[in-house]
């Protein structure tokens, strides 16, 4: 059986940029997109819209500023139903940078907030609402956000805003079932108006258990990068979301096939997936960055270092 309502949305390219400063040639680009188009998953993110004043064009790949022109020719001369989505950054976009969507191939612009931003991302969403795009809240690491500030911030989207998701996003990979069980109870009780998404890292191995656990308790946008490609440890692998819905609009082929003609050679040259030091990271409910330093250091496999590290951290 499946729930029809559940909209699946691929964000293989974003989030892998998270590895390579966001520079994924055209080409490997344009083959993601046809494989997600031919799997029939509903959404498809490309990458940021950041400003190019805060960030430079030198240092980072295109899909860090995600202009229409080049969104426009990696979808020309594909049909496809799968619609483009954008993520911004609490004060990182300029949002006269973002065109009406009447300009603009995009369809989904995502504003990713942490809870004391939350005033600034209903200015940014209502923005965009505005201009005409699908809009969704991501509220970012929520493992280190489960107080009255959430509930209020909840309470303040459903009353402020026409947004259209809000998503709960595990960015520390920490989360477990009994979690992510009471944040999708509260979101849908606090959010009448909006349907509630699960994003999840897989520090802990569990990305793709928690957004199971999501969907039982009636989350219906949900996350998944190829292969589980992402940030550290990567995220909720689509493959296995898409087995797991079986839903017959999906279509796993054209997925396992991409794997093996791109992401097992791009394995070899940049790293994601389950990775000690980001397990631990996980465990201790803390950003990878400090695991993503040790990997390109001389003591990268020196795991109990590492752990003490961040349990004299914790305690200091």
């Amino acid at each position: 059986m499946y729930r029809e309502k559940i909209k699946v949305l691929d964000c293989t390219i974003r989030d892998g940029g998270l590895i390579n400063n966001h520079d994924f040639d055209r080409r490997f680009v344009r083959e993601v997109y046809k494989a997600i188009s031919a799997a029939g998953v509903d959404y498809i993110e490309l990458g940021y819209k950041n400003s190019k004043k805060l960030f430079s064009t030198e240092e980072y790949g295109l899909w860090k500023f995600c202009d229409d022109d080049e969104i426009s020719k990696i979808v020309e001369g594909i049909e496809s139903r799968t619609k483009i989505s954008i993520m911004v950054d609490v004060g990182r976009v300029e949002l006269d940078d973002v065109k009406p969507k009447s300009e603009s191939p995009v369809d989904m612009i995502r504003v990713a907030s942490y809870v004391k931003d939350i005033d600034k991302a209903i200015h940014m969403v209502n923005n965009f609402t505005d201009k005409g795009y699908e809009v969704t809240i991501n509220i970012m690491a929520i493992s280190r956000d489960q107080g009255p500030e959430l509930e209020e911030s909840l309470h303040q989207i459903e009353e402020e805003t026409k947004v259209k998701v809000v998503y709960i996003v595990d960015s520390f990979g920490a989360l477990y079932q009994e979690t992510t069980e009471h944040l999708v109870k509260m979101f849908k009780r606090i959010l009448k108006s909006k349907e509630v998404g699960f994003h999840g890292h897989n520090h802990m191995q569990l990305a793709f258990g928690n957004t199971i656990e999501a969907i039982i308790h009636d989350a219906n946008y949900l996350d998944g990068t190829v292969y589980g490609i992402g940030r550290a440890a990567g995220n909720c692998p689509l493959e296995l979301l898409i087995g797991f819905l079986k839903n017959p609009k999906f279509n796993i082929r054209p997925i396992f096939d991409l794997i093996s003609r791109e992401f097992i050679p791009l394995r070899e040259k940049i790293e994601w997936g389950y990775i000690i030091p980001y397990a631990i990271s996980g465990m201790m409910n803390e950003h990878p960055r400090a695991a993503i330093a040790l990997r390109k250091s001389d003591k990268k496999e020196d795991y109990k270092e590492f752990y003490e590290s961040l349990v004299s951290t914790d305690l200091d």
